[in-house]
């Protein structure tokens, strides 16, 4: 009886992170954790012998819930068996040839072509229906939308956003907006409603298997079928032929360059080479038995925790922080990690002194895997622990009461003061950042103390500081000369173009990309702009109905209009001109290191761009030059720019371009 409640706690846990992992691009709890949970569930079944309708174990991907028309897959999309032994892969392979390729981590798509052009586009859904998501699938930036093979064509793919792309897009936007990680932004933005605003996002599509081609002889190789669609056009998946015997170092070569990859992914899969031996397997429910999914064994590091810290949110959330003893992990040193919610601290069991272990998910995120303290207590108990750690009943910040919210069953912190400070200082970060209204020396230390002395409530109370000159210098850190200094920066920061404007005052989904957009559109006006409506906003090239409307709320929102008010009463907006010739049009860059000639690399971008050039943070094939003083360096973008054939340049070299 005790197992088949277990079972059902499994489940509904199981079920609340898909749920809100695939339909609603959150994660709730790390893709190890899950992991865990699930082969616990699918241990009890076999225990067991008894599968509980609705069982995890018995899906595949989503259930199909949104406003998209809905289709049912020719061929069921199924998912694939796991492992993270090489040597069930070598045992599964046995004596046959296999593919060993990506695990690309982001949103299967299923494609249809006839007569050489796309007719459709669906994604895998529940593997048996997906949603039909064919203008969106148009706006991939890579997808090729005729080919020359003219007959019926099916093959499946995955709708991926790749790191330099995503990084990019946060750089752009402010603090509290940023993205979270690529994945979920891929499935987010292939299941839009407006493909306007799946073409923002720089959507690429990696065709990773063939499943019909009338009348294309495939020589009854998984090989020659990816060969195929390469000659089509597509971007395939990268793959090597392997034997059980070169397996090994096969997986080796992969798990090196993941560590400079671009696109994202969780593991590796293997597939038989023999495509007709692959079909003679069969398939089980869930599973095919041609293809094992591998997913990489992370570097795990058994540490203390120390103390749990609970970081504010401009939303009035309250993250929990791990904070442990530092551990080498993947090559560098770690002492915190975000726990994500109070329900995954219960699971865990944390308390403090615990020992717990940690690791880096994908080799980047720090998570906590397990609380080896509670595990065992759970063991000598024979029964779930109660909750061993302490939730503030205050905010850490402004100390007003917390409450615990309980949003299908995952359960959060919330500060409930709507005058939180923390609720603003993440604006006001933004507002005086570099990229915006840039002034110098407000820290968010220095933030904090204005906002709590009472000193700033809105944007233009930083202008007036100047009638509080005695009291910022009898502040904790400050001084005559300190306070002086800070006045100054703020008196040089009251001229200002409208595009850093626009970035500064926290319009929803606008960053510093989408400041010079809105700008150049209405062309400087700011009245033009505050009056237009959704339908002129979206309009705008790269302006999504949904953007278009958060755009024209904020405006006619009267708080926020009120505050804009205030503000330029207290800054000019100074008219922008570019009459510098175009020179750097079609161009990319990426530009890293110590500049000597330019003030800061910002400049040497804004130099850029005011030549029609483009500048992004990460080295990629459409990367033109990588512009860095060290070119010899063997730094991560110098060894990546290399491999791919792009200049490194030094800010001598660009400047003779």
């Amino acid at each position: 009886m005790d197992e088949l409640v277990r079972m059902k706690e499994l489940i509904q846990i199981l079920d609340e992170a898909s749920r809100a992992y695939y339909q609603e691009g959150r994660e709730i709890m790390p893709n190890e954790r899950y992991d865990k949970l699930y082969d616990e569930l699918l241990s009890l079944e076999e225990k067991t012998g008894t599968v509980l309708a609705g069982s995890p174990t018995q899906k595949v991907g989503y259930e199909v819930l949104s406003e998209l028309p809905k289709e049912r897959h020719e061929e069921a999309a199924l998912s694939l068996d796991k492992t993270k032994e090489i040597e069930t892969l070598q045992s599964f392979l046995g004596t046959q040839p296999g593919v060993l390729s990506w695990k690309l981590d982001g949103l299967t798509v299923v494609l249809t072509y006839e007569g050489g052009t796309l007719l459709k586009a669906v994604t895998r859904g529940n593997g048996e229906i997906g949603e039909v998501v064919t203008g969106n699938a148009r706006t991939f930036v890579n997808l090729p939308l005729r080919i020359p093979f003219t007959g019926h064509l099916v093959l499946r793919g995955e709708a991926v956003i790749r790191y330099s792309d995503f990084n990019r897009m946060n750089e752009e936007i402010e603090e509290e907006s940023k993205y979270k990680n690529p994945r979920n932004l891929a499935s987010g933005s292939v299941r839009q409603l407006d493909p306007k605003v799946t073409k923002t996002r720089s959507v690429n599509l990696i065709a990773f298997a063939l499943i019909e081609a009338e009348g294309f002889d495939s020589k009854n190789s998984f090989m020659e079928q990816m060969a195929f669609l390469d000659r089509q056009g597509f971007e395939t998946v990268e793959r090597v032929l392997v034997t059980s015997g070169t397996l090994p170092e096969a997986v080796h070569g992969f798990a090196e360059k993941i560590k400079h990859y671009d696109v994202p992914s969780d593991g590796l899969v293997l597939v038989m080479d023999d495509l007709a031996y692959g079909r003679s397997l069969g398939r089980t429910a869930k599973f095919p038995r041609n293809a094992m999914a591998f997913k990489w064994r992370d570097e795990m590091a058994e540490t203390e925790l120390l103390a749990i810290e609970w970081s504010a949110s401009r939303t009035g959330l309250l993250n929990p922080v791990a904070i442990f003893r530092p551990v080498e992990l993947e090559g560098t040193t770690v002492s915190r990690a975000l726990v994500h919610n109070i329900s995954v601290m219960e699971e865990l069991g944390l308390s403090i002194g615990d020992r717990i272990r940690v690791y880096k998910a994908n080799m980047i995120i720090p998570q906590i895997s397990v609380d080896l303290t509670a595990e065992e207590l759970k063991r000598a108990q024979h029964a779930p622990l109660p909750r061993r750690f302490d939730v503030p009943e205050r905010c850490p910040v402004c100390g007003e009461t917390t409450e615990i919210r309980d949003e299908e069953g995952v359960r959060t912190l919330f500060c409930t003061n709507p005058d939180c400070p923390a609720k603003r200082i993440k604006r006001f970060e933004l507002f005086v950042s570099r990229n915006a209204m840039n002034i110098e020396g407000l820290s968010e230390m220095t933030m904090e103390k204005l906002i709590s002395e009472g000193l700033v409530h809105h944007f233009g109370d930083l202008y007036r500081l100047r009638e509080h000159r005695a009291e910022i210098a009898a502040m904790e850190g400050f001084g005559e000369i300190s306070a002086d200094n800070l006045l100054k920066a703020i008196e040089a920061a009251r001229e200002v173009p409208l595009e850093r404007l626009l970035t500064a005052i926290s319009i929803p989904g606008i960053g510093v990309a989408g400041g010079k957009m809105l700008s150049r559109a209405f062309r400087g006006d700011l009245r033009a702009l505050r009056a237009a409506g959704p339908e002129e906003l979206a309009a705008i090239e790269n302006v999504g109905e949904i953007t278009a409307r958060d755009i024209a709320a904020f405006f006619r929102d009267p708080k926020k209009s009120g505050e804009l008010d205030d503000l330029l009463t207290e800054i000019t907006l100074k008219e922008q001109e570019n009459t510098q010739e175009q020179t750097l049009e079609g161009k990319t860059f990426v530009v890293t290191g110590a500049v000597h000639h330019f003030e800061n690399r910002d400049a040497l971008k804004a130099f850029i761009e005011a030549r029609g050039g483009k500048v992004t943070g990460s080295v990629t094939k459409n990367t033109d030059y990588l512009i860095n003083n060290d070119v010899n360096s063997n730094s991560t973008k110098n060894k990546t720019a290399r491999s791919l054939g792009i200049p490194v340049i030094s800010e001598e070299e660009f400047l003779n371009l």
